[in-house]
């Protein structure tokens, strides 16, 4: 999560921030794009996700890399949308080959991507500049940016596509954007130290995890105001609803733990124990199950994603995947999950079948955010963004 310390011409290497004594992550410097496949270990296979628990699912290691056609791992077309914050770029990962065929630079500080709804615009955060950008996901032309509060971290796109929603964290509150014209619609206040944050799947709300707190907020879009706060624990860092909207879920950074929200009720029914400093969370399309990134710190790095039954709320799996598993997302199909790792800069891709790592692909520098779009982005040259000048005041164009 960006800091307003972060707010300096150029992010130091190794520079540890820290919010409400619970998430650390690292600036640093670049990587490369390429693919390593790695082979599945024939002596321990993983047992298919709802199996009964058994031990920690590792991906085989090799000195040298196990090279495969695209094709025979995973068959699913699209792009996995990767920000490396240090590196102030986004890296484009062909879904179907593992490769980085697009780098996208010169947004300073992206902490978080997000892919639109309908998968025609790709947006970021520029946790430097107090700004978000809206790229065509197709030409990856630079439709608009506008200012946020300061340290924007997290942004999302209602389901209806008409309004995105930025985190930001140091001033607990949330920057509403009319997708149309780029222009703030609101300010709207929520609780200390706001990071992660989702819509609802009717779009009638979006709730907020404040990681300098134990609250969820509940904005109503309707009227764009913070309708409800729910106690869930220490240090919430980000949601994820279920499918049909009735559950959601916030990973809890502060005490290790995964909490179960019912959205009717607007009560905490249920909480299971994961691992360390857990981030990112994400729930499978058919809504059996809530994947988990436990980072850890820099020190003493979490290197797991929890598979979490999402009915009975227990731990069914537990993969390695990497140093400072931070972001998580599912492509459509359920079949594989992607998991940015903080201090490996590397992704790491899930066969969720198999419950094991079928691929570690290098990107930038501190990748955090993550996000999967069905549309192929072509290997062509990569893009300098050219940010225009924006007031980081937070004030936006409206209130």
């Amino acid at each position: 999560m960006s800091e307003s310390d972060t707010n300096t011409t150029a992010p130091p290497r190794r520079r540890r921030l820290l919010i409400a004594g619970a998430l650390t992550i690292v600036m640093a410097g670049a990587g490369t794009a390429t693919v390593a496949l790695l082979a599945q270990d024939e002596t321990e296979p993983a047992a298919a996700v709802g199996a009964t628990p058994g031990p920690v699912a590792t991906a085989a290691q090799s000195s040298e890399p196990v090279m495969a056609e695209a094709d025979s791992l995973s068959g699913v077309r699209g792009t996995i949308w990767v920000a490396n914050e240090a590196e102030g770029s986004l890296s484009a990962i062909d879904a179907s080959t593992y490769e980085v065929v697009k780098t996208v630079s010169g947004i300073e500080g992206p902490h978080n991507v997000q892919v639109s709804p309908d998968g025609r615009s790709v947006w970021a955060v520029s946790g430097h500049d107090g700004a978000a950008v809206m790229l065509d996901a197709a030409t990856l032309d630079q439709h608009g940016v506008t200012t946020t509060g300061s340290s924007p971290t997290h942004i999302v796109v209602s389901p209806d596509g008409r309004t995105a929603f930025t985190t930001n964290t140091t001033e607990g509150t949330v920057t509403a954007i009319d997708t149309s014209t780029m222009e703030v619609v609101a300010t709207i206040p929520v609780g200390e130290g706001a990071h992660g944050l989702r819509p609802s799947p009717d779009g009638s709300s979006v709730y907020v995890a404040n990681v300098g707190s134990t609250t969820l907020s509940v904005i109503d879009t309707a009227t764009l105001e913070t309708v409800a706060d729910v106690e869930v624990g220490e240090a919430p860092a980000q949601v994820a609803f279920s499918p049909d909207g009735a559950f959601v879920y916030a990973s809890l950074s502060g005490e290790g733990a995964l909490a179960k929200v019912d959205v009717a009720t607007r009560e905490l029914v249920g909480t299971v124990q994961v691992g360390a400093v857990p981030i990112q969370t994400y729930v499978t399309p058919d809504g059996q199950h809530v994947l988990v990134a436990n980072q850890g710190t820099e020190d003493a790095p979490g290197t797991t994603v929890s598979v979490v039954d999402a009915a009975d709320m227990e731990v069914v799996a537990t993969i390695e995947t990497g140093r400072g598993a931070h972001g998580v997302v599912v492509e459509p199909t359920g079949r594989f999950a992607y998991v940015t790792n903080l201090f490996d800069d590397d992704v790491a891709v899930i066969d969720l079948d198999r419950l094991t790592v079928v691929a570690t692909v290098p990107v930038g520098d501190m990748p955090n955010g993550i996000s999967f779009s069905p549309l192929a982005v072509d290997a062509r040259d990569d893009v300098e963004l050219t940010m225009p000048h924006v007031d980081s005041d937070g004030g936006g164009h409206g209130h």
